[in-house]
């Protein structure tokens, strides 16, 4: 583990101590340590940087961290990450030994987002003595499962006037990103001999009819419903299992299915979707039987690209030399959750989104530092 006597705004030194505690999600990976000490480890650096720090446990074991600094009573900014990291197995370094090599750090979560959650947090400490505004930094857990962390913190009543969820973006501004909903459909035939076609009903033929309406509405509907930002709703098969043997006809077939959703689309309306798509198979096909239900879903975020903190955040990026570039997010963020509290939030980080989850994993330190700078300068001009 790095050096753990961090100076006061350092992000480099604290995307390495950050990196070097495992913090793999324990719902993503059974007996995994979950962020508890990586919690703990930040709670005690911003402390020492002079941050008024609460630990809030969310479930046994995990707790979020909120800590504020800057005017208190001033408009309010939230820096928003997660702590919480995928699985390591098959990756081709260390995980935990965030070793600089050709000015990159590596390791499990340098990219996504332990370094974002240190630009943040670096940001709101240099910018305190000089800011009107309060800077709320929230590192929070489970975003990789079901967001429970910033579940809890909008719960708990912790509001803004904007917030930057600091996510891997490249240093651009990302205002929206798609949602997904993941939809479990059940399809029931008949057993019995193979010899007897006359009495079996095909199960697993019938998701291949599924799919293949699926596929129709993709093409014909889906995409037609786009965002500037984001392309078009979308849709995948992601697993299929049914069928006992050779010579039995299957009597049950179970598809799930996930589909990406752009701004104004429903959980309600996808169901929908997925549902008429069988009602018309069971209309032209007597025997089609199945049954279909959401396991999960999570809304789509979209803040105007002319928004206030649109507008504050490319003026700091000027400010700083950096271009203002903005563009979709391709992954799902807790920004969405922060915007149905009503907290316009939107993406920039530093980092690559195509390095997350990845067998080699690292953010570049210039990267990290330019992050750090133009958040500073946010921070020390935000006015609500």
């Amino acid at each position: 583990m790095p050096d753990l006597r961090i100076a006061r705004g350092d992000a480099v030194a604290l995307t390495r101590a950050l990196v070097a505690v495992d913090s793999r999600n324990p719902d993503l990976v059974p007996g995994a340590p979950g962020e508890g000490a990586v919690a703990r480890l930040l709670a005690g650096i911003l402390e020492d940087w002079g941050f008024d720090v609460a630990l809030g446990e969310v479930v046994p074991g995990r707790p979020n961290v909120v800590a504020r600094i800057g005017k208190r009573g001033g408009p309010r900014l939230m820096f928003n990450g997660h702590l919480d990291v995928v699985a390591t197995e098959g990756m081709i370094h260390a995980p935990w030994d965030p070793v600089v090599r050709d000015g990159r750090i590596h390791g499990r979560g340098s990219a996504d987002m332990k370094s974002g959650i240190a630009a943040m947090c670096a940001a709101a400490a240099l910018a305190a003595e000089h800011t009107a505004a309060e800077v709320i930094v929230a590192a929070v857990i489970d975003e990789e499962n079901e967001s429970l962390g910033t579940r809890a913190l909008v719960d708990s009543g912790v509001r803004a006037e904007a917030a930057i969820v600091t996510e891997p973006t490249r240093l651009t501004i990302m205002p929206a990103h798609r949602g997904f909903v993941w939809i479990e459909i059940s399809l029931r035939g008949r057993a019995a001999h193979g010899s007897r076609y006359d009495l079996g009903v095909d199960a697993i033929r019938h998701a291949g009819r599924l799919l293949a309406e699926l596929d129709d509405l993709e093409r014909g509907v889906l995409a037609t419903r786009t965002h500037p930002l984001l392309g078009h709703a979308s849709l995948h098969a992601s697993t299929i299992a049914g069928g006992v043997g050779w010579s039995t006809y299957p009597e049950n077939c179970t598809l799930t299915v996930e589909r990406r959703t752009v701004p104004g689309e429903t959980e309600a309306s996808v169901l929908h979707e997925v549902r008429d798509a069988c009602a018309r198979l069971a209309s032209r096909h007597p025997g089609f039987g199945a049954e279909s239900r959401v396991v999960f879903a999570q809304g789509p975020s979209d803040v105007a690209t002319d928004a206030p903190v649109v507008r504050a955040l490319a003026a700091a990026l000027s400010g700083e030399g950096e271009d203002a570039r903005i563009e979709g997010m391709s992954a799902w963020t807790d920004a969405a959750i922060l915007n149905e509290a009503g907290i316009p939030a939107i993406c920039f980080g530093p980092g690559d989104i195509r390095l997350a989850h990845a067998a080699e994993e690292y953010v570049e330190v210039a990267e990290i530092e330019r992050a750090t700078r133009v958040m500073t300068r946010l921070a020390r001009e935000f006015r609500g």
